[in-house]
């Protein structure tokens, strides 16, 4: 898979919508970077790209719980 290049930009907001970031970053178990990438795609129409990430990483994050609901983590 290729990577994508990732670029910095740094944002100033107030304080209220800066904790709000942080609360909706933190309930979605996602980095404030991540939180805020995903709005940017899904206001740019990259909602589906963000849907299969997001999908991957919880696939990824529950794995082993997978494996053992299916007993291929029975060996």
């Amino acid at each position: 898979m290729a990577k994508t290049q990732k670029a910095q930009l740094n944002v100033r907001v107030d304080e209220g919508t800066a904790r709000a970031a942080r609360e909706k970053a933190t309930a979605r178990g996602v980095s404030v970077n991540r939180y805020i990438e995903e709005l940017v795609r899904k206001d740019t129409g990259e909602a589906g790209h963000t849907f299969v990430e997001a999908a991957a990483d919880f696939m990824k994050q529950y794995e082993q719980v997978f494996a053992e609901e299916t007993g291929e983590g029975r060996r």
